[in-house]
């Protein structure tokens, strides 16, 4: 079978660079070693038969080059599910190196482009590295494609979870602006209905993204964006990256701090994060300035199926981080002031007809749209809510989940926030050129967290004050 790939995903192919590669990534580790058999059958009857995309290669060719999906004549499951062994001592120091080391390799487009690391000699149990190129899904769309192989007992009873919430019902600002710019796609939905004749016509989904004076407005605010300032996450990208995470921290404790501020959870985290940037910043003699984070937003329904076909559906927003506030409460009532601005804004949509079109346009054009892009911001930032409870892999007890997506747009560094099972972590990817320590920032984020938890308890303020 052979069929035309959807433009938005087409995008990420040409994004690809040495420096700067498309695939989205994820560790899940484990309190025993996973059983093989086992984890073969599930990863055959619930990822490879369920969802073609994973038995198909990705061809170009013909006159104008258009990328399509064929079926791998020549699939095999053992050529992406792989064994491996964590060389002594095997704590997360090394995790986190292995997990670096395969940021640094591309996938091989000879066939599909995905491949599962089982990880042995992990602590006392194991670990599972997945990765999957871009072009196949978005990461919301993967995160649920991963979880949806683990089930609520470790026998396989119980059935499987409600891994992800609606957006309606998860807390937090940013939840909100994901509700808000699902409404404004409403219109795209329906263009998406019209298949060939959309893919012949691309600039028609630029038109209903950016429909009405809303939509116009996003589109010139994102035009004229002024650059961001150097920072020491901007820069000449190399082939070497890095990764590191924090220890869970309980959702309670978030909480608790968000309590005194009238805050929710995904602000407090994300103000936590502002100011991990800025001790980065200071701890290298610069002075903190604002800068902007990419924030993908899911425009799809999380309570509507999984699509076999699976896809790209999500849109992004600039987030401008408060960095030059000094006082951590002030910071926090200031993100959550810049969140509540953008959450009922249609700058996702727009950005996702832009990249829809930017993947039926020459790869010169495509380029120059990602170096608009890579200068307006400075990292990459995002937020996946995972289940709520722990769940079982081929029987195994998941402990912890870390999720990136890819530095597009030439970014050098990515910031992931994963919520599983009552707590929250924290995941960062770098660039080594830029950030040859990203565990820094990881001990930035745990000592910042104390910070505001103190300037809370201090402040005696319950609201913001304007």
């Amino acid at each position: 079978m052979s069929e035309r790939m959807h433009p938005s995903d087409a995008s990420w192919l040409q994004m690809e660079e040495p420096t700067s590669l498309m695939v989205i990534t994820a560790v899940l580790w484990f309190d025993e070693p996973l059983d093989w058999e086992r984890l073969k059958d599930v990863v055959h009857e619930r990822l490879v038969e369920r969802y073609p995309r994973f038995r198909q290669r990705v061809v170009t060719g013909g006159l104008l080059g258009t990328a399509r999906w064929e079926d791998d004549p020549d699939f095999r499951l053992e050529t992406h599910l792989r064994r491996t062994r964590l060389r002594p001592p095997g704590d997360r120091a090394e995790l986190e190196r292995m997990v670096g080391e395969s940021m640094s390799t591309p996938l091989d487009f000879s066939r599909p482009l995905w491949e599962l690391h089982v990880i042995q000699g992990y602590e006392e149990g194991s670990a599972l590295l997945m990765r999957v190129h871009h072009c196949i899904a978005d990461g919301i769309s993967l995160a649920r494609v991963l979880l949806s192989l683990t089930d609520e007992r470790a026998d396989g009873g119980g059935g499987r979870a409600g891994y992800f919430e609606e957006a309606e019902e998860a807390p937090g600002t940013l939840t909100r602006l994901l509700r808000g710019a699902r409404t404004v796609v409403g219109s795209t939905r329906a263009a998406w209905k019209r298949g060939a004749e959309l893919l012949a016509e691309p600039i028609q989904l630029m038109d209903l993204a950016v429909e009405g004076a809303r939509g116009a407005s996003a589109l010139s605010r994102l035009l004229t964006l002024m650059n961001d300032p150097p920072s020491p996450f901007t820069g000449e990208l190399g082939r070497v990256k890095q990764v590191a995470w924090s220890r869970p921290v309980p959702v309670g404790k978030v909480r608790e701090i968000g309590h005194g501020t009238g805050s929710t959870v995904n602000d407090v985290v994300m103000a936590v994060v502002a100011g991990m940037l800025r001790r980065f910043m200071e701890d290298r003699g610069q002075p903190p300035e604002d800068v902007r984070a990419v924030v993908p937003v899911n425009l799809r329904s999380l309570r509507e199926p999984i699509p076999r076909e699976l896809g790209n559906r999500f849109g992004v927003v600039f987030l401008p981080l408060p960095l030059g506030l000094e006082d951590p409460v002030e910071r926090l009532w200031e993100l959550k002031r810049r969140m509540d601005k953008l959450k009922r804004s249609p700058e996702a949509a727009v950005v996702f007809g832009m990249l829809s079109a930017a993947g039926m346009a020459p790869a010169p054009v495509e380029r120059m749209a990602v170096d608009v892009m890579r200068k307006k911001a400075s990292v990459v930032l995002t937020n996946v809510p995972g289940p709520k409870r722990p769940v079982y892999l081929a029987g195994a007890r998941l402990a912890g989940v870390m999720f990136w997506v890819p530095m597009a747009a030439r970014l050098g560094v990515g910031l992931s926030i994963f919520s599983y099972a009552g707590h929250v972590t924290l995941g960062v990817a770098a660039d080594e050129g830029l950030v040859p320590d990203p565990r820094e920032l990881i001990e930035d984020f745990e000592v910042e967290l104390e910070a505001l938890a103190e300037a809370v308890r201090d402040s005696g303020h319950s609201r913001p004050l304007h």
